[in-house]
């Protein structure tokens, strides 16, 4: 499952106005981060996950939660051993592994980064790079130039990422095991595969490039899309729920 796919649906969230998805994704992100509780983070990630659900997208927020749940893993372990504040919950030899701080430090930065995350990562499962980039010229007048290189930049990910899995079937079909158990043995083999990447993502881009000038992609204005993305009572309702719950999180 490709993470930054768009999923068509016709749900409330797919409705939204691109610049109201980004919008909202980026201030529930703030308000996982102006959050101080273990608890309250915990329920800003069961509220996205229930609103994923209500917009056809329960399987994949849950697919995306446990890879986070990896990198929070690793951030967890990192805060636990290095933050001292706090009482000695754990002294081997005399020595202090961790501490209350730690452990408290430790869960919030490791449940924060998932929920700050999440939203962010599912913006894309709801819309279309297209309607992003054309939102930002029109609503916000973003020059096009700067808004065509992020949507693009996020547009090509699951392309390399599709085609980093085929060149690895390629070689697996050629009798490279990549299934070993030994961690250096398989490093040392996954990196021969950046080369035909690196080679075909050039490719890619000189295709791109070209494409674009062709099709005139410096004479593009903000009135050269025929697209409006107009706000509707909708977008207003879902920022004004969003923005409550930064309130709420900001007071607590």
């Amino acid at each position: 499952m490709n993470l930054l796919n768009y999923v068509p649906g016709d749900s409330f969230l797919h409705r939204l106005n691109p610049v109201t998805k980004l919008a909202a994704a980026f201030l529930y992100g703030v308000v996982c981060i102006v959050t101080d509780s273990v608890w309250m983070e915990l329920l800003w990630i069961g509220l996205m996950l229930l609103i994923s659900c209500f917009a056809g997208l329960g399987r994949r927020a849950l697919f995306l939660t446990r890879n986070l749940l990896v990198l929070g893993v690793i951030m967890f372990l990192l805060q636990l051993l290095f933050v001292r504040s706090g009482d000695p919950l754990l002294v081997i030899g005399g020595f202090c592994v961790f501490t209350t701080g730690g452990l408290d430090s430790a869960l919030l930065l490791s449940l924060r980064i998932v929920a700050t995350m999440l939203p962010l990562m599912l913006l894309f499962a709801i819309t279309q790079m297209n309607d992003l980039c054309g939102a930002l010229v029109k609503r916000l007048h973003v020059p096009y130039r700067y808004a065509f290189i992020v949507t693009t930049a996020f547009r090509f990910v699951p392309l390399f990422t599709t085609e980093f899995h085929d060149i690895e079937d390629a070689q697996k079909a050629r009798g490279v095991e990549y299934d070993t158990g030994n961690i250096f043995r398989r490093i040392r083999l996954i990196v021969p595969l950046f080369v035909p990447l690196l080679i075909s993502s050039l490719r890619k881009v000189d295709a791109g490039a070209m494409s674009a000038q062709l099709r005139g992609f410096n004479l593009r204005t903000v009135k050269s899309g025929y697209h409006t993305y107009p706000f509707h009572l909708r977008d207003g309702i879902c920022l004004l729920v969003v923005v409550l719950l930064l309130v709420i999180a900001a007071l607590l």
